[in-house]
């Protein structure tokens, strides 16, 4: 249980002071009254996630609520509609800036989004990534995320040991092919070096030898295809791949709707194949505990939202912000890799621990 001791350390650390006075701000809105609060006013935050039905985004958003209500901030909440969708996004952030708003936590659909989060930290407002750091990191001014690299590089390291040698043909499910976004090629070549496969460019999906030697023996990569993270583009996308060789036995998928969609398709092939993936939400875990996904690396949404929600009612009350972890330029919240059959030499807890934090 290192990691969630991890995880319990990075939420301690940033610890906030709460009962700021409130002020209303629109429908759409929570919090609560209290005292205190340079100017008498509730802080005044947004909350815009990719998307409002991911589940994982869904438990974001319950996250960023309960640390409101907790730290006396009015939340206000937006989504694109769908991941990718950076114009509905771009619209949410301008809404907060007229609205004199004091920060924003988002999840970036894209590179898009980046001129209007630098507009709005022009205007004042204090603007936290959440989950997914922009490209550069430094267009916001901090980000609380999963290593994404570490949480591809666990499931890579698990897949590897569970082939014992076998020749590894490999789907790779990823978010996007027609933009860059850092939690798509993270997870991605995290995944590729767990597996021990050199991946040329890190920040690049697609760009590495498509046969080759890995960890265990021989490796073919046999396709890389947009899922969009749903679970209806997980289950085309795993189509389109079983059409170009249907021997495929390794499937890496960006997240777990997209792992239950290729198990669709893999099924309706009549076909079985190694799944593995990224976020352990509570539906994610069960997944695993069933059987259909081997092995998936765990996050934590609700504590990312806890900690964005803390350090901006810090930060409006007395300027303190907080630093990232050493060695990144991000703050890690954490990673475990949940499954019920571990591999030798790769750290994981069970699908029943992993049910008991699922989300955070």
């Amino acid at each position: 249980m290192l990691t969630t001791h991890r995880r319990r350390t990075a939420a301690a650390s940033l610890v906030v002071a709460g009962g700021l006075a409130l002020t209303g701000c629109g429908g759409s809105s929570t919090g609560s009254s209290g005292s205190g609060g340079g100017d008498g006013e509730q802080p005044a935050v947004t909350l815009i996630t990719k998307t409002s039905t991911n589940p994982f985004f869904v438990a974001m958003e319950e996250g960023a609520k309960e640390a409101a209500e907790q730290n006396g901030i009015t939340l206000d909440t937006a989504a694109g509609r769908e991941d990718g969708d950076e114009a509905t996004q771009i619209a949410a952030v301008e809404n907060a800036v007229s609205q004199g708003q004091d920060g924003i936590l988002i999840v970036p659909n894209g590179p898009g989004v980046n001129t209007a989060i630098e507009a709005a930290r022009e205007a004042g407002l204090y603007v936290i990534a959440l989950d997914t750091p922009p490209d550069p990191a430094e267009t916001v001014d901090i980000t609380f995320a999963t290593d994404n690299f570490e949480a591809g590089e666990l499931i890579g390291q698990w897949a590897a040991a569970q082939l014992g040698g076998e020749k590894a043909t490999i789907a790779l499910l990823d978010l996007f092919n027609d933009k860059v976004v850092s939690v798509d090629y993270n997870r991605d070549q995290g995944f590729l070096t767990g597996m021990g496969i050199d991946v040329a460019d890190p920040m690049r999906n697609g760009d590495e030898a498509p046969t080759g030697q890995y960890s265990g023996g021989e490796y073919e990569i046999v396709c890389n295809e947009p899922t969009t993270g749903a679970e209806d583009g997980g289950r085309t996308a795993m189509e389109n791949c079983l059409s170009q060789n249907p021997d495929i036995n390794v499937v890496y998928t960006i997240n777990e709707p997209a792992a239950l969609g290729a198990d669709a398709a893999l099924k309706a092939a009549g076909t079985e194949a190694l799944i593995v993936s990224v976020d352990g939400g509570c539906a994610g875990v069960e997944a695993v505990a069933s059987g259909v996904i081997g092995a998936t690396a765990q996050q934590y949404p609700l504590e990312m939202a806890k900690l964005g929600v803390e350090a901006i009612a810090q930060f409006a009350e007395d300027g303190t912000t907080p630093d990232t972890s050493p060695g990144l330029d991000f703050f890690n919240t954490g990673v475990a890799l949940v499954t019920d059959t571990p591999a030798e030499g790769v750290e994981s807890i069970t699908t029943d621990e992993g049910s008991e934090i699922c989300w955070g």
